[in-house]
């Protein structure tokens, strides 16, 4: 007995077919997303603020709590809350694209392409260098390449990797850590779900109560994937923060 498991190309399970050109369904998960994002603050803004909070509000300020708690205060302190709208949603967008991942069918989080953690990545250096510049000026970069505390021996080396690391491994480091998590994930879901189908659908009998073993591990998976998506939104922004606040208070 022979299963003929027939794995999909990896390029559909990356790529996913276009609806239209240049717009795929990992586009639509990503402007549903920011739409949903959008939709909770908007619905939260018009709620009778003489009232308690419930429903969507209730949601958007234990939302908000956390990030301003959890991520905003470690990282910046203070001096950090007038970034908790970006890393608000930051955090809440990453969420959303990455909850896709565990719906049966879907099996696809936007983030699991590339391009999204890449242009993420790429607003938090444009934002974090920003504020650098606007605190320190030019001198921003002189830190960088000549770092204050620094044995002068030692300065021209540590300058070195202070600015690779900085300007270069910041923003790959942001964008691989998201990507391959949650990629690698992806994967892990469209085998086993392929696993048990293809056992289900077998017309060998004997090979069907077999399914029952990829099936429990995609329940797992599913279930560890829940954790993993919502980790990787704050592990993101959370270096985000963290960056951000090394530009303001650059003795640190």
């Amino acid at each position: 007995m022979v299963l003929a498991l027939e794995f999909p190309p990896i390029n559909e399970l990356v790529r996913w077919r276009d609806l239209f050109p240049y717009f795929n369904k990992v586009a639509i998960i990503a402007i549903l997303a920011a739409l949903v994002s959008i939709l909770i603050f908007l619905l939260a803004a018009r709620k009778d603020a003489t009232k308690a909070p419930r429903g969507v509000r209730n949601l958007a300020e234990i939302i908000i709590e956390f990030v301003e708690d959890q991520i905003v205060m470690p990282t910046m302190g203070r001096d950090g809350l007038k970034f908790t709208p970006f890393l608000l949603s930051l955090f809440l967008f990453i969420y959303l694209c990455n909850l896709p991942g565990i719906i049966p069918v879907i099996y696809m989080p936007a983030t699991a392409r590339l391009a999204i953690p890449l242009f993420l990545a790429l607003v938090v250096w444009i934002v974090f260098v920003g504020v650098g510049i606007a605190k320190q000026g030019l001198g921003y970069f002189g830190h960088l390449i000549w770092p204050p505390g620094v044995p002068v021996a030692l300065k021209p080396l540590v300058g070195l990797i202070e600015l690779v690391s900085t300007i270069l491994v910041r923003p790959f480091s942001l964008t691989v850590r998201l990507f391959a998590n949650m990629f690698a994930g992806h994967i892990l879901l469209v085998t086993f779900s392929l696993l048990t189908e293809e056992l289900i659908g077998s017309s060998t009998f004997a090979l069907k109560p077999l399914a029952i073993l990829p099936f429990f591990m995609l329940l797992f998976i599913t279930s560890f994937e829940v954790l993993v998506g919502f980790l990787q939104a704050y592990i993101f922004a959370m270096l985000a923060g963290v960056y951000i606040g090394t530009s303001q208070h650059p003795e640190h």
